[in-house]
């Protein structure tokens, strides 16, 4: 396998399972030193050894994304680690497992949304800045469907997606003179919550896929890993201020 990532490092958060585990693994089989920035540190430590066993480099850092002194600490640890910084991907969020209608949406709510999904995507962009700022580097921010679509249920959340993806195109045009490229990732893929609800009603599959060109939830490591390692890489050089739909087609945008 061609090793598009070589002698790069990139922190990953909420890396410990999920998105942001297939995100990980996909960059370090390309050859990308990897940070596991994630507040599990059982499932961190896990997905380290995950990537050592495949004769990769990685090392997990303890993170809770909702604080700008772990972000700015993730980030020195990295350095410390790796001696430079080249990818971020800010893939940590949390949400309400159910949908919730906007009436009954509360302030936890709304917090639980923005505090880990648009602030802990924005302290670890200005933790990262000085360092890419002199060598270049890639943001990959997560979006959703859910934003860009308006899915009921799911305000705060849909809203928090949307705020990173304004965040996102500013940051492209402030920061791409100077070699920082900032892209938006919309996945839809098996993360525990959806492969949990799979496993207890598999026939769900069919009816959150019918319609779409590609008919199945996608992979987390090699449907959505596979499209951050792209956009991570110098393949994706011309590239910023996009949002991309790993998504099989289920949300087609202009």
């Amino acid at each position: 396998m061609t090793q598009r990532l070589a002698n790069k490092v990139a922190i990953i958060t909420g890396a410990g399972q999920g998105v942001g585990r297939g995100i990980a693994m996909a960059m370090a089989r390309h050859g990308a030193r990897c940070v596991i920035a994630d507040i599990n540190p059982e499932n961190g430590e896990g997905v380290k050894q995950e990537i050592e066993s495949l004769g990769g480099e990685a090392v997990f850092l303890p993170c809770d994304v909702t604080r700008r002194d772990h972000a700015e600490a993730t980030v020195a640890g990295c350095l410390e680690a790796f001696g430079q910084l080249d990818i971020l991907v800010n893939n940590a969020q949390r949400a309400p497992i159910r949908p919730t209608p906007l009436m009954e949406h509360t302030d936890e709510i709304i917090d639980l949304c923005f505090s880990t999904g648009f602030r802990g995507t924005f302290y670890f962009m200005q933790a990262a800045y000085p360092h890419m700022r002199e060598r270049g580097g890639r943001i990959i921010n997560l979006g959703s469907g859910a934003g860009l679509e308006g899915m009921a249920g799911q305000g705060a959340y849909a809203a928090s997606k949307e705020a990173i993806r304004a965040l996102s195109k500013t940051a492209a045009r402030e920061w791409g003179p100077e070699g920082i490229h900032v892209n938006v990732l919309c996945p839809l893929a098996k993360s525990p919550g959806v492969a949990a609800m799979l496993e207890q009603a598999p026939e769900m599959e069919k009816r959150m896929t019918h319609g779409h060109p590609i008919a199945r939830v996608g992979e987390c490591e090699e449907d959505i890993g596979g499209v951050a390692v792209f956009l991570a890489s110098e393949d994706a050089r011309y590239m910023t201020g996009q949002t991309l739909m790993a998504d099989g087609g289920a949300l087609m945008i202009r």
